[in-house]
């Protein structure tokens, strides 16, 4: 459906058009109509569907200027994805007059604090910054109109339970809450109880997503010829703008350093990186002064970057759904994307999860490194709910392993900051699954 049919005002049909957008994403098809009916909503869909756009605009046209804000809070798990979400709102709100302010961690508070001093319409944050900013008393969520909680499931996944419910508290009972989540699980389910009002509730099937435009093979090896394997794909299909992702932070620093060395423009991205390092990498890798860009799964959400051709799993992710997040990073906005995995023997399970979240099995690609040991390596069932994803970050200092000197002396200092987006540790920690320990990021 075109845009000017769901009612939308004329400032930000223009702003669209600026944009190059016409037709609404089956999310935003939904979504904005809802909202705009002042109705809370649920909306389950998987990366790349536009769900930005699809609270962005509803905001923007019902959103009161009245007295001091903010009046829309959009709380996101990360950095990238709260700078994202910012971005986006600027260019949907360019021709109305709201102050926009996005907070994270990373970076310097004092201008943050100044610029809510002067008034801000809306607000995007993570949770961590956002909580330090009201134990400092600078925010007054007193006047919010607008809550929403992008990327749901991740922020549970990173251990921001316990904060979202304490920012949810401080907001008024009347407002509108849209919860967006690329999964519905119990817990999921259990939050929106709690947060909405009779929402209502949007899936967008797979098939409404990139996953099944994107081109996509696996690539049976063992470990030690990987860098061989990525240094030849990338020279010899003449690659240009490459996403590799790996599973810990250390080896993004070294395959960027060994690509630069072969002669291939490349930074890593990760959680061990200073916001202004992760800030250039992204803005070199947009601009093209960087072809590849090697990265933990803090990339795989939050980082909309045009015409990426290739995605590269150099290591599988040991989450099947986060498969999907990171190859949806390339075929936005109705382009063609290729995405290559690297399977080493002890990564079949992973494999084989990964086939039935997709519900299909991946292309196996010939070249000279092939490993038949990978190929034909038992996948063994894994035990679900054993290390996937929950009591990460803040509540794990409560819960898990408090007992230790150094975990209760840094528990009082940071107040239990577990995930790292600006402060804290729990982004380096460190999982085991599968015999195999692999870094969150």
């Amino acid at each position: 459906m075109e845009f000017k049919s769901l009612k939308i005002i004329e400032p930000i049909l223009r702003a669209l058009k600026d944009k190059g957008y016409s037709e609404a994403t089956p999310i935003q098809d939904k979504t904005i109509p809802l909202l705009l009916d002042g109705k809370d909503v649920v909306g389950i869909a998987q990366t790349g569907t536009g769900k930005t756009a699809a609270f962005a605009i509803p905001i923007l046209q019902k959103l009161s200027t009245e007295g001091q804000g903010p009046h829309a809070l959009i709380l996101a798990p990360t950095r990238e994805l709260a700078a994202q979400i910012a971005e986006e709102f600027k260019a949907y709100g360019k021709y109305l007059n709201f102050n926009y302010l996005a907070v994270y961690g990373g970076v310097g508070i004092i201008p943050q604090i100044k610029t809510l001093s002067r008034g801000v319409d809306i607000l995007i944050a993570t949770p961590g910054r956002l909580i330090d900013l009201m134990d400092q008393g600078k925010v007054n969520l007193k006047k919010v109109e607008f809550l929403v909680l992008d990327e749901a499931d991740r922020m549970l996944d990173m251990g921001f339970l316990r904060d979202v419910k304490k920012i949810v508290k401080t907001t008024p009972e009347k407002k509108q809450v849209l919860l967006f989540s690329a999964t519905m699980s119990k817990e999921i389910g259990e939050i929106s109880e709690e947060f909405l009002t009779n929402p209502s509730k949007i899936q967008i099937t797979p098939e409404s997503t990139p996953v099944n435009k994107i081109e996509q093979c696996v690539f049976f090896i063992d470990r030690k010829n990987k860098e061989e394997l990525l240094l030849d794909l990338i020279k010899q299909q003449k690659m240009n703008k490459v996403l590799v992702f790996v599973s810990m932070k250390h080896k993004a620093n070294k395959i960027a350093v060994i690509l630069n060395k072969n002669k291939v423009n490349a930074a890593a991205i990760h959680g061990n990186k200073s916001q202004f390092q992760r800030e250039k990498a992204l803005r070199e890798f947009k601009s093209g002064a960087v072809s590849v860009l090697v990265a933990t799964d803090i990339a795989a959400r939050g980082i909309d970057v045009s015409n990426i051709s290739h995605v590269v799993n150099y290591d599988l992710p040991n989450e099947p759904e986060n498969y999907v997040h990171r190859i949806g990073r390339t075929a936005r906005a109705g382009t063609k994307g290729v995405a290559y995995s690297f399977c080493e023997a002890a990564d079949r399970n992973y494999l084989n999860q990964i086939e039935r979240v997709i519900k299909k099995k991946l292309e196996h690609a010939g070249h000279k490194w092939h490993s038949v040991n990978a190929k034909s390596a038992e996948a063994k069932p894994k035990p679900r709910g054993q290390g996937i994803g929950r009591g990460r970050g803040r509540d794990k200092r409560k819960t898990g392993g408090g007992k230790s000197k150094g975990a209760v002396k840094n528990k009082v200092r940071s107040r239990g900051r577990g995930a790292k987006f600006g402060r804290g540790k729990a982004s380096g920690s460190r999982r085991v699954a599968m015999g195999r320990t692999r870094s969150r990021r």
